[in-house]
């Protein structure tokens, strides 16, 4: 293994279904619903400035994302709808995010339901959830 890390070859936002479709130049092709991009912002504003310092967001089921800006040759900043641009998600968060989806997806549900919030089902649930 040579340890290259994986780069997008390209990033296309579907705004009407909410979805950022990244392409890797791997072959991985990951289709990343905005609610869940939001839910997981690399910002301090989500993720807190250590362990244990996440903030839970609630409420975030009909975010869509009005811009994606590139950062250098190695990110993009995803401009969200609610005032959220504070995230800047590097090639190796967006497909960290890619890989993991199922997992961290139904981790945010848990986590959701454990505080004792929930959210609307969207058209994207089912794609969420498959292998």
């Amino acid at each position: 293994m040579s340890g290259k890390k994986p780069i997008p070859t390209d990033i296309t936002l579907h705004q009407q279904s909410r979805i950022l479709e990244t392409v890797f130049d791997d072959g991985s092709q990951f289709e990343l619903p905005c609610e869940y991009l939001r839910v997981y912002s690399p910002s301090a504003e989500v993720r807190g400035h250590g362990p244990g310092q996440e903030v839970l967001q609630v409420g975030k089921a009909k975010v869509n994302i009005v811009a994606v800006e590139p950062v250098g040759a190695y990110a993009v900043m995803l401009r969200f709808d609610d005032g959220h641009d504070t995230g800047i998600f590097s090639w190796g968060t967006l497909y960290e995010l890619g890989v993991n989806r199922k997992e961290y997806w139904a981790n945010y549900l848990q986590r959701l339901a454990d505080a004792g919030h929930h959210r609307e089902p969207q058209p994207y649930d089912e794609m969420m959830s498959r292998d």
